[in-house]
């Protein structure tokens, strides 16, 4: 079947990115100009994608605002003669069929996942980590979500991302090893979550981006508590893959983990880099800012 559903597990307290996520939830907190949500949504939707379900918690109903008509904020725009703004805002609540679900209490990725069963049913399924920033591919380059589909449809088999990991960062992400199918795609053995560095076995570590067969729904079921006292998709996909096929994909291009301050700047810097409305001027004010910096540190 094809890949027409995607899920956006964006339950988590954002504790990584206090005080700024005390008030108002991670997936909303801006880079550049749009939510770290939108980024997510609009990468599902160039992959052809647009029954979208969001998985959140309680105090997260912006997140389901956004994707909503505002009506009097319409109107004012309207009545404004700001069209352009008017019709931005009119896009996002059009942009997809955009639904949400409640994981009532943090039992873990594995389990957010798993509140999308009834929602999905029978059919394979993009997930995609909010906290991850994907830039918008260039010209006429395929999407990362769309080569990962591009790979499930050929293989009839779920697809994990992953990108190489600096050994001293691996146990923050789940690990893979397995048999090297070409160049960028391994045939996963093994999964481990959040491994010492000394016991990783690779150095290739997930990175928020899945496209699932709905198999991995009963796997999830069948997984105990593991690294935090969590449920995680780690472990169930660790043991849907003794049971089928279950392939990595090696992703080479950039990509940004909100949760990580530097990243954060990082991914502000280059999209807005990338944007033709700013771009020109923001990349004389970076060079006119390192030279002044050059000068400062010669004295």
């Amino acid at each position: 079947m094809p890949v027409k559903k995607a899920v956006i597990p964006a339950a988590g307290l954002g504790t990584r990115f206090l005080p700024a996520s005390k008030a108002i939830p991670k997936e909303m907190i801006p880079v550049v100009d749009m939510p770290a949500i939108q980024y997510a949504v609009e990468e599902a939707v160039r992959a052809g994608i647009r029954d979208i379900l969001i998985v959140t918690s309680w105090g997260k109903g912006a997140l389901e605002d956004h994707f909503d008509h505002a009506v009097e904020l319409e109107m004012r725009l309207e009545k404004g003669g700001k069209d352009e703004e008017l019709a931005e805002v009119r896009r996002l609540s059009e942009i997809a069929d955009v639904h949400s679900v409640r994981q009532k209490e943090p039992l873990g990725l594995g389990h957010a996942v798993l509140m999308a069963k009834q929602h999905v049913g029978d059919e394979p399924f993009a997930v995609l980590l909010p906290d991850e920033i994907v830039p918008e591919p260039a010209g006429d380059e395929i999407g990362l979500i769309e080569e990962m589909v591009r790979i499930y449809e050929e293989r009839n088999a779920s697809v994990v991302l992953v990108q190489e990991v600096a050994q001293d960062q691996l146990s923050s992400y789940g690990v893979i090893s397995g048999e090297q199918v070409h160049d960028d795609l391994f045939r996963i053995a093994t999964f481990v979550e959040k491994p010492a560095p000394e016991d990783a076995p690779s150095n290739l570590g997930s990175r928020g981006r899945y496209v699932l067969a709905p198999q991995v729904f009963d796997a999830i079921e069948r997984t105990t508590p593991g690294w935090g006292g969590e449920i995680q998709v780690t472990d169930a996909i660790a043991n849907l893959a003794q049971e089928r096929e279950v392939y990595a994909f090696v992703y080479r291009g950039p990509m940004f983990d909100m949760g990580k301050k530097l990243d954060y700047l990082k991914a502000s810097v280059e999209l807005a880099l990338r944007r033709p409305d700013i771009g020109k001027q923001f990349r004389e004010w970076l060079i006119d800012l390192a030279g002044g910096l050059d000068r400062d540190a010669d004295g």
